[in-house]
């Protein structure tokens, strides 16, 4: 597998079992029993639901991948992060870097929330000097609720564009999708969002919020909405609220707050980490723009203990309202 090309097919077959059989285990399951913690490591606490996708990760990509060319595996809840395959091969051997979560959204899924989404992405070996740049492909796919008969998969090549298609898990039927982000100037009547899921520093993440809308919108008028938000607890789904044209502006700026978090002598609480990011090269094949907290292309590298901070913007005239505002916010904190 010389081709970057030749890992679609496969990669969507393995996205689409680990979909149906996470469906049918909120299906048969309660919630006592998918919400049970089977793991709680450095980068984040693994649930009984997490386990059904892993088991059939490391099945699928020993089969159909690792005899084929060698590869190294990153995801969460392997051991030390990641994982050689076949086990015979060496680092140097290996001609891809694959990272992959699982179910990132877990939480709003087994609680029957929204949905999840499987997230992969696919690099050329550059050994430890690898980043979320050097993807190459990347695919994510919608784990909807039990509730939901509609789930959507979008995948990009780098310079191809993005392609999306739609699944009835009714009728069995696929479609094309053509998702387009907004094209709005502002983020006036539109969703806009910092996202704070987690308590230690969600007043200061509040208040960034609020002097973006301020800055760029003015003072609320009475009986009107500026704008709106959306704290969908999944990575993916954010990237994807951005594609499809729902969401304007997001930004997740978890790890910038360390400084506050020093100062209140707490621990930072879970973030956003490359695995949840890998699938950032499909909405800029979309035309979202991605950025690092300093405004940057994110080019962190594809270790699982790096914790990560990104911006979303629907468009470059969402982008100049709002990035300037967002980066004095930041740097008068001293968090730049």
């Amino acid at each position: 597998m010389n081709d970057i090309h030749e890992f679609l097919e496969p990669v969507k077959r393995l996205h689409e079992t680990i979909r149906a059989r996470v469906v049918e285990a909120c299906e048969n399951s309660s919630l006592n029993q998918l919400s049970e913690i089977v793991a709680d490591d450095e980068g984040d606490t693994l649930f009984a639901i997490d386990k059904v996708s892993e088991e059939i990760l490391i099945e699928f990509f020993e089969r159909e991948i690792a005899q084929k060319v060698p590869i190294v595996l990153i995801a969460e809840g392997l051991e030390n992060g990641q994982i050689i395959l076949p086990e015979t091969a060496k680092e140097s051997d290996c001609k891809w870097i694959i990272i992959v979560d699982p179910i990132d959204g877990t939480r709003g899924l087994m609680y029957q929330k929204r949905a999840a989404w499987i997230l992969t992405g696919i690099a050329p070996n550059k050994g430890e000097n690898t980043n979320l740049s050097d993807i190459e492909f990347a695919i994510q796919t919608e784990i909807p609720l039990v509730k939901q008969h509609l789930s959507d998969t979008l995948w990009a090549f780098r310079g191809e564009g993005g392609k999306a298609e739609r699944f009835n898990r009714l009728s069995g039927e696929t479609f094309e999708l053509k998702p387009k982000p907004s094209q709005a100037l502002t983020i006036a009547q539109g969703f806009a969002q910092v996202s704070r899921f987690f308590p230690g520093v969600r007043d200061v993440l509040a208040e960034i919020d609020e002097e973006i809308v301020r800055n760029s919108l003015g003072f609320p008028v009475q009986g009107k909405a500026q704008c709106f938000e959306d704290q969908y607890i999944s990575t993916g789904g954010q990237i994807y609220e951005l594609i499809a044209g729902h969401d304007r502006f997001t930004a997740d700026l978890r790890p910038l707050m360390q400084k506050i978090i020093d100062e209140r002598g707490i621990d930072l609480s879970i973030c956003c980490h490359p695995y949840d990011l890998c699938t950032e090269l499909i909405a800029r094949e979309f035309g979202v723009i991605i950025t690092d907290g300093n405004g940057e292309m994110p080019k962190f590298g594809l270790d699982n203990g790096i914790d990560v901070a990104w911006v979303g913007y629907a468009n470059n005239s969402i982008r100049a309202e709002i990035e300037p505002i967002l980066q004095e916010s930041l740097r008068k904190r001293g968090l730049l």
